[in-house]
């Protein structure tokens, strides 16, 4: 991720240029809006050409002369009323129908974010902090919808310099041209800011993801910063975060202050100076008409102010740039979840599992696993046990496919688990894992999963088959009774239950337990227990167990350490080999004795 921020720092023109094409794919649903924006653009630019000629023309040819009548000043009034209301009607139209086309752009780049999200393996969301991919979902997508008003305002700008240019040299082209010598100081001026904002922007991006992510490790981990108290130690750490970030928006304040409006302003109090030198100098030697003179300073200010208005658009510009590169960033990221052939009629049946020389490495280079091979027949129960680090782990995240392995082949019902649907080895597998995870809502949504083709009848029939109804039914609301984030107002224990009952209401035929008596009391560990007691009941299981007293019944234990298998046989044969599983074993019953 390190390398992504760096390359956030400074981006080449030829990169933006890049990141721009991509982007704006993005828009193409909605190219008859633009479209319609960009004539309603065209259109808004001569009417506010139009609209100082006529007040030049009542000046020069009625005003100035005498001789002004009623009919005259009410036509003429008239007339710049009707053109002004037109105006505002048009302007009216341009903006709604730009920015409704820009907040779909908006909207299609977050869901097509999010949906690519959802197709990425565990190995990016385990390499990534969840501070910076909430950044990219979030502040990069909220970005983009000025971004895309920076392109309404060019628009604005160039249709307006362009038409206010040329009605200048349909006026007088010696003075338009001297106007004109102006653009060259711009373009510098333009150029310059561009580049400086760009490396600005980039680092403020940056330092903002990185306070980001300090917030959501902070928040995520409250419970152990107050326990070791280290409030005051991390608040240094935010300020200095905070400060850093703060230190990046202030480069940019001062260079917008610099270089954006002041800037512009002195160079259209220069044209002005210039134009009314030069009409100046004619009205030496003939009469020049008052008229003309306003109409070029009004023209002049046409010109300059877009340009105000542009280089104020940069810096949202620049924004935009550094929040699509990351946004382009994740959409262009391959860790994909491993990928099925998805044969037609691949389908589990029996829940037979085979591990057949199977090798595996997170990274490529260090195999976790190493030439891992058994059996599960339907039915039976397969507990794998070890220290930490041991491979346990990896073997759920093989067989559930979160990872793919490089060596080997996954079985099951006799068939490659590449061959199934990811929806049906999805359907057909059920993971209970240590620390349950309840989203925000009720009980009867979590059991669910917002499957709405799961009905009440099946849930509270779910909840009772692993004894989870005894402390619900307590429950104000019962099933409908509220969970608040990650279930934080229920105990481990009852947290457990309603995953195994969100587990069973779908019916598995394989079923795979992440150490799920882990952290659960010992008047809990009686219900969880007796509950997935029934839950293995005509099923195939995978269990991964600290508390080798659980897995006692098991069909086949597999004593796992660095990567390989060492021991396999049941609680009894291990027992009596003599072996690390019994000296494990009887580590544990010398625990459990001294408490």
């Amino acid at each position: 991720m390190e390398q992504t921020v760096s390359r956030d720092r400074t981006i080449p023109f030829k990169k933006q240029m890049h990141i721009l094409k991509r982007i704006v794919k993005y828009a193409h649903p909605y190219r008859k809006q633009f479209a319609a924006a960009v004539v309603l653009s065209i259109l808004l630019a001569i009417i506010n050409a139009i609209l100082p000629r006529i007040i030049q023309i009542f000046i020069d040819d009625h005003l100035t002369p005498g001789g002004v009548t009623l009919g005259t000043i009410v036509f003429f009034a008239s007339l710049h009323f009707g053109v002004t209301l037109l105006r505002m009607v048009v302007w009216y139209f341009e903006l709604y129908i730009f920015n409704m086309a820009s907040e779909r752009t908006v909207k299609h780049i977050r869901e097509s974010l999010y949906k690519k999200l959802h197709s990425l393996g565990m190995r990016f969301f385990d390499q990534t902090s969840t501070g910076w991919i909430i950044t990219r979902a979030t502040n990069d997508t909220e970005a983009m919808k000025d971004f895309w008003n920076v392109f309404l305002t060019i628009m604005q700008g160039v249709f307006g310099v362009v038409i206010s240019l040329g009605a200048m040299f349909a006026l007088d082209a010696s003075v338009a041209i001297w106007i004109l010598l102006f653009a060259p100081i711009l373009l510098v001026i333009i150029r310059f800011y561009q580049v400086y904002s760009s490396k600005t922007y980039g680092e403020m991006k940056s330092k903002l993801s990185s306070l980001n992510t300090k917030l959501a490790e902070t928040i995520n981990g409250m419970s152990i910063i107050q326990q070791f108290r280290q409030e005051k130690r991390l608040q240094k750490e935010f300020e200095e975060t905070n400060q850093s970030y703060f230190d990046s928006r202030y480069s940019m304040v001062r260079i917008n202050a610099i270089l954006l409006s002041p800037v512009i302003n002195f160079l259209y109090a220069m044209a002005v100076v210039l134009i009314l030198a030069i009409f100046g100098v004619e009205a030496l030697n003939s009469p020049v008409e008052v008229g003309v003179v306003y109409l070029f300073t009004t023209y002049a200010n046409n010109f300059f102010r877009p340009l105000t208005s542009l280089m104020d658009s940069l810096s949202l510009f620049q924004d935009g740039i550094v929040s699509s590169s990351r946004i382009l960033t994740v959409m262009d990221n391959e860790e994909y979840a491993p990928a099925q052939k998805e044969i037609q009629g691949a389908e589990i049946v029996s829940g037979k599992i085979e591990f057949k020389n199977v090798t595996f490495s997170y990274d490529g280079k260090s195999d976790v696993l190493k030439d891992i091979s058994f059996t599960v027949n339907p039915g039976q129960t397969i507990a794998l046990v070890g220290h930490t680090g041991s491979g346990k782990s990896s073997i759920i995240n093989v067989l559930m496919r979160f990872y793919d392995f490089q060596k080997g082949e996954v079985l099951i019902d006799g068939r490659s688990i590449k061959d199934f649907p990811m929806r049906e080895l999805r359907k057909k597998t059920g993971l209970v894992l240590q620390d349950p995870f309840l989203f925000y809502g009720t009980i009867k949504d979590n059991i669910r999963i917002k499957n709405d083709t799961i009905q009440d009848h099946e849930i509270i029939k779910a909840a009772e088959f692993v004894q989870a109804d005894h402390f619900i039914e307590d429950l104000p609301g019962e099933y409908d009774a509220k969970v608040v984030e990650r279930g934080a107002s229920f105990s481990s224990g009852q947290k457990q239950l309603i995953s195994f009952a969100s587990t069973i209401v779908r019916d598995p035929k394989i079923l795979i337990l992440d150490e799920a008596t882990a952290n659960i009391d010992t008047e809990t560990e009686t219900l969880i227990q007796e509950g997935l007691n029934r839950m293995r009941t005509g099923r195939t299981t995978v269990a991964i167990a600290h508390r080798l007293s659980t897995i006692r019944d098991a069909d086949q234990i597999l004593v796992l350490d660095k990567g390989r298998i060492i021991e396999r046989g049941t609680h009894d044969e291990l027992i009596a080999s003599g072996g690390k599983y019994k000296d494990m074993y009887e580590l544990q019953n010398i625990g459990l004795q001294t408490t």
